[in-house]
């Protein structure tokens, strides 16, 4: 339920001009303004804004209120508004606004087509690089038109015009083929430039080795948390020339390397040398604490590149990587072990010999670990059986993903009732019971099948763990064999 000063504020901001207003009432104002969609009330707001800092999260709520939020025009409003005020201050020397920092980032991602006018991470860095080529480019036109005025003036007449303070905007910036070039110039006018781009989160996706590099060597490295180098096809060759640059970066703490085609799995003097170079780059980076190299082919030299680390990690991904028994045994001997909060082991064949590795595993990280995904790891209800009692141990655990294992009713019904216990568990994704099938599915399967799942057996096995959870009192508890639709514990938010 809205309070009552959110619901004055929706009325206020339902009308334009807006009256003379107190600085504390700002926040609030820009609260209502945003989520009734008032572009232009925002801008009004933004460029009287009277605080040094705009923190766009912060303001408008948590990012699950906004993840189908039509938030489009209300965001391209503030960027027009910062860039607006830029373009006073260049005019108006002798003028500065309270604004020094736009925060932009931890914004959800609107890709899920859910609302058309939602705004990608994508379209908002295309967006502020925009501006900020539209920034520089006043400025110079500013600059020659001043040079013009003032020449011939005695040198005491033509003392420099005092530069604009400017403003930071500090964004998670997402880049692909597409937006390369207009990214690259945006980053390449920050030192000069009056509004300067500060990345948090720095997603690539589909880029050559060199280009990666050029952006990299172009970022501010004083914030930068996250590099996310999903779907680039580099290779161990690729990731040779690009994580050296990577140790610029002191607050580095997060690196994704899935989907990166490294695979290592027949060893050559090449693929050795590519391993040595990489565990020695991945060793340059004193800060990290979270490393996924999901899909990366790794059989049997899992100690080889995580062997230089400075510190142990938190959360590591290796889902769909190959993983053999010897990987599975260093990791649990290994100083990560008991350090890992998020564990992400998908796609492995644990009704094999991974099993006893595992269980052995989760006994060194039941400590600490609060996340576990083993999606499509070919797990019957003997072999979930097995783990139980240590899954019961993980005492800490908030997400356990199942999906796409072969597990019946029963045996999830098992599981449901033995971790009711786990108080700060809040999400189970539970893959489609087996005697829900007809037909059931081919046993060499990993996958569900759902266009063979019987509709109405599915309703009874749902409403009857809905029953267990209600019975119990523990319906904050999200059992759901929907993988989608809700969003993973990020390490950041862990």
């Amino acid at each position: 339920m809205d309070s009552l000063l959110f619901l004055c504020a929706r009325r206020v901001v339902a009308q334009r001009p807006l009256p003379a207003l107190p600085a504390d009432l700002y926040p609030v104002l820009f609260q209502a303004a945003f989520l009734d969609g008032r572009p232009l009330v925002l801008r009004d707001l933004v460029a009287t804004w009277p605080f040094p800092v705009l923190n766009l999260q912060r303001l408008v709520g948590h990012r699950e209120l906004l993840q189908d939020h039509p938030c489009k025009l209300c965001v391209q409003a503030v960027i027009l508004a910062v860039v607006e005020q830029v373009r006073r201050e260049l005019e108006e020397p002798g003028r500065h606004s309270s604004l020094c920092v736009l925060d932009m980032t931890g914004l959800p991602d609107s890709t899920s087509g859910h609302v058309p006018d939602g705004m990608s991470v994508w379209s908002g860095t295309v967006a502020l690089a925009k501006a900020c080529m539209e920034v520089s480019k006043h400025q110079r036109e500013f600059q020659r038109r001043g040079s013009k005025r003032h020449k011939g003036l005695s040198g005491d007449d033509t003392a420099a015009t005092p530069r604009p303070l400017g403003i930071a905007i500090h964004a998670d910036l997402f880049v692909n083929g597409t937006s390369y070039g207009i990214l690259r110039d945006a980053l390449q006018t920050r030192a000069a430039g009056p509004l300067r781009l500060k990345c948090r989160e720095f997603q690539v996706e589909e880029l050559s080795a060199s280009g990666i590099v050029t952006l990299l060597e172009s970022l501010d490295p004083s914030c930068l948390r996250r590099v996310d180098l999903r779907f680039n096809n580099l290779g161990l060759t690729g990731l040779s020339v690009i994580l050296p640059h990577l140790s610029r970066f002191p607050e580095l703490r997060s690196l994704k390397l899935q989907y990166s085609n490294v695979d290592v799995r027949r060893l050559t003097p090449e693929t050795a040398v590519g391993i040595r170079c990489l565990a020695g780059q991945l060793g340059m980076l004193p800060s990290l604490r979270e490393l996924n190299l999901g899909s990366s082919r790794l059989s049997g030299n899992l100690r080889q590149i995580l062997c230089e680390l400075q510190a142990p990690l938190e959360s590591l991904e290796l889902a769909f990587c190959s993983l053999v028994p010897a990987d599975l045994a260093f990791l649990s001997q290994s100083f990560h072990a008991p350090a890992l909060k998020r564990l992400d082991l998908s796609g492995h064949d644990f009704s094999q010999g991974l099993l006893e590795p595992l269980w052995l595993l989760l006994e060194k990280t039941s400590a600490s670990l609060l996340h576990l995904d083993l999606m499509e790891c070919r797990m019957a209800d003997s072999h979930l059986d097995a783990l139980l009692p240590t899954l019961r141990r993980c005492s800490r655990l908030r997400f356990l993903g199942l999906y796409g294992n072969r597990l019946s009713t029963v045996t999830l019904k098992d599981l449901l009732q033995k971790t009711l216990e786990l108080q700060d568990l809040h999400l189970v994704v539970y893959p489609y019971p087996m005697d829900c099938y007809k037909p059931e599915p081919p046993a060499e399967s990993g996958w569900n099948f759902e266009e063979v799942v019987d509709e109405e057996l599915l309703a009874v096995a749902k409403a009857e763990f809905n029953q267990i959870l209600v019975n119990s009192r523990r319906t904050n508890l999200i059992w759901t064999y929907n993988p989608y639709g809700h969003r993973d514990l990020d390490y950041f938010s862990l």
